[in-house]
């Protein structure tokens, strides 16, 4: 249990530590002349249970606050103290609200120098403590009148810290990774930098590599303490030092985060609830300037308030936080805010999502968003979120902000029933919504080819934006690929359509074919450029062209070069030649000319053909020299090299080197 005293100057918090642990808690030649506290102390108490109690010993004077801050950062429990002599001081009231604004709702109010002061004011003093306590979360804590001088009263107040560490337990714990606030950082001469500091989730080990955040300096534990003895180990709710390899004590500072390496992602803007003190005079107007302090860290920022709004005194409302610079951060975590000059604290609350985005599409969805996140069970928090994210839930923020490892992560999208859609990012959707979309698309689909039957498909962004808008264009394209596993779609490139469907299967196309296939054929390995092919078939250039690139998405047609096609049959002769030609050379390396010399074209259009093998993966290029990569049946089809000429005869299969053109009209 971590421990953390709260109370006015000089009244007595250093002096109570050390009654209890017998540790002074002020160790600085400062500290000593001045008789105050300065920066924060710390100490240990092991109970007869076996539990150990970390005391946290804060500054009270209130140029000291931001070192007191650092020091109450996930504190369990609070030792509210309050002198008898003085009784309620100004320090008193703001300590009460920092501790208020971080939720602390365990400790025992401490009324010290009993001895100093006649019964009848320490009973004074008890009820003004018990009346300041009333409104707050700790109205229900004990009041202890105590003397660390004489004694008195001591042993009730150690009595009870016992038991409530004997009762402490931090909950939720399971399933969360190590993140750990720095509130101290020096040198040992031998092992080099240590930290201390408050695990505040899950557990480290000497060894583990981690994470300096929000720098993202990777360090590794070389060892650990816990009570100023060597450990194998610590978890969530103890302090520990930590020695680190990696890093220089320089490059250390009091605020930075040890985390798991998934947890440093740096952000500087927070969306939050802000609460506002009651007894400030205005309020908290938008774009002013502020001291945040978060974790055991302070930082400059701004606040930003839709629409350029503001908080009234005793209020809150959810806002934004933009920070001066990259700041670390989980969901639920507790904050402060004081004035720009870091002398009157104005309020504080707690993180909802410390990966704000700057632009909001729909200030409706992200309000619903943020009111989800605000469950603060992430069970909840996602059941809630995914009934209001029409996009899905990115899982990996999921998990990140609320510091889930894999394994709950799992179970927790698996308890909702949401299909995990895309690896970066993964969004959770439900399974209803996906079958939905999918019905959309392929009823949209359907449609297009009945209206627009020449066209290959509906391009894959057109289709989102009649179906699925409300998805992101990864989301969209991983369901078009499930849908395409299933059979039930084809996605090429940027177009989708569906299994079967040919752009070219209708009355115009058919007419086309019966044209040009005949004139292909006879054109034979030399081939025809499209102004050839569109004048041999008494069309349109632009048409014949249009067509061309279609029908070659079918198969039946192969693209050679950007100006010339071949029949799919004529390809595979060519290829057959080819393999017959590598079988007769050694090592199966043949040259353009030898299959050229098969062929009756020139050089150039044999080289333009083999490009063309090349690029479908049945022939590999070595040099000048050429090999047989894949059997060309499997791409092609089968087909039957013609036989080789012998001297003196013509070829047994001669494509003629052009068609003769017939001018019988097209269409």
């Amino acid at each position: 249990m971590i421990v953390a005293t709260a109370g006015h100057i000089d009244h007595g918090k250093t002096a109570l530590v050390r009654a209890l642990t017998g540790v002074d808690t002020d160790p600085l030649p400062e500290e000593k002349a001045r008789g105050i506290s300065i920066d924060l102390g710390f100490a240990y108490l092991r109970t007869p249970g076996g539990a150990t109690i970390g005391f946290v010993d804060v500054p009270g004077h209130e140029r000291f606050v931001r070192n007191m801050l650092a020091g109450v950062c996930g504190i369990d429990f609070v030792l509210f103290v309050v002198a008898a002599d003085d009784g309620v001081m100004p320090q008193t009231i703001e300590h009460l609200h920092i501790v208020e604004l971080l939720s602390v709702k365990r400790g025992i109010a401490v009324i010290t120098k009993s001895d100093r002061v006649p019964a009848a004011r320490v009973e004074e003093v008890a009820a003004s403590v018990r009346a300041l306590l009333g409104p707050t979360g700790l109205a229900a804590i004990e009041v202890l009148p105590v003397s660390a001088l004489t004694g008195a009263g001591m042993a009730p107040l150690r009595a009870g810290l016992e038991a409530e560490a004997g009762r402490q337990g931090r909950q939720g714990q399971e399933g969360r990774r190590f993140r750990y606030a720095v509130d101290r950082v020096f040198s040992v001469a031998g092992s080099g930098t240590v930290v201390t500091g408050t695990v505040f989730n899950g557990s480290v080990a000497a060894g583990d590599k981690l994470r300096l955040s929000p720098a993202g300096t990777e360090v590794r534990v070389r060892g650990l303490q816990k009570d100023g003895k060597a450990a194998t180990g610590a978890s969530a709710g103890e302090r520990c030092a930590l020695n680190l390899t990696g890093v220089d004590v320089g490059h250390v500072l009091r605020g930075d985060w040890v985390v798991d390496p998934g947890l440093h992602v740096p952000t500087q803007r927070l969306d939050v609830r802000m609460r506002v003190l009651e007894d400030e005079k205005r309020p908290l107007a938008h774009w002013t300037p502020v001291h945040l302090y978060l974790g055991a860290g302070d930082v400059l920022a701004r606040v930003s308030i839709r629409r350029g709004g503001s908080i009234k005194p005793g209020e809150s409302a959810v806002m934004q936080f933009v920070t001066d610079k990259p700041v670390s951060a989980l969901s639920g975590d507790r904050f402060i805010v004081r004035d720009q000059s870091a002398l009157r604290t104005l309020g504080g609350g707690v993180v909802i999502d410390p990966a704000a985005q700057r632009k909001r599409r729909s200030a409706q969805v992200r309000a619903a968003q943020l009111a989800a996140l605000e469950a603060g069970d992430p069970a909840r928090a996602l059941r809630a979120l995914q009934a209001c994210s029409p996009a899905g839930v990115d899982l990996d923020w999921f998990a990140r902000i609320f510091n889930l490892d894999e394994a709950l992560a799992a179970s927790l999208v698996e308890a909702e029933k949401l299909a995990v859609i895309g690896k970066e990012p993964r969004i959770g959707l439900p399974r209803s919504a996906i079958d939905s979309v999918g019905a959309s698309v392929l009823e949209a689909l359907k449609k297009f080819h009945a209206d627009s039957p020449q066209a290959a498909g509906l391009e894959v962004a057109v289709l989102r934006r009649q179906c699925a808008p409300q998805l992101a264009a990864p989301t969209f394209a991983a369901i078009l690929r499930l849908l395409a596993e299933k059979k039930q779609l084809e996605a090429a490139g940027s177009v989708a359509r569906l299994p079967r469907h040919v752009a070219t299967d209708n009355p115009a196309d058919e007419k086309m074919w019966n044209a040009v296939q005949p004139i292909l054929h006879a054109a034979g390995y030399g081939g025809l450029t499209i102004p050839e092919l569109a004048a041999a078939a008494s069309a349109r250039e632009p048409q014949v062209k249009d067509f061309l690139h279609r029908k070659a998405k079918t198969g039946e047609l192969v693209r050679a070069t950007d100006n010339r096609f071949y029949l799919r049959g004529t390809l595979a002769a060519f290829a057959a030649i080819a393999t017959e030609v590598a079988k007769g050379v050694p090592e199966g390396k043949f040259t353009a000319a030898q299959v050229r010399d098969r062929t009756d074209i020139g050089r150039g259009r044999a080289i333009e053909i083999l490009e063309c093998l090349d690029r479908l993966g049945i022939t590999r290029r070595i040099g000048d020299l050429r090999v047989m990569a894949k059997d060309y049946a499997g791409i092609l089809g089968e087909a039957v090299p013609p036989p080789a000429k012998t001297a003196g005869s013509k070829p047994l299969t001669p494509p003629p080197s052009k068609p003769s053109i017939k001018r019988r009209p097209y269409a």
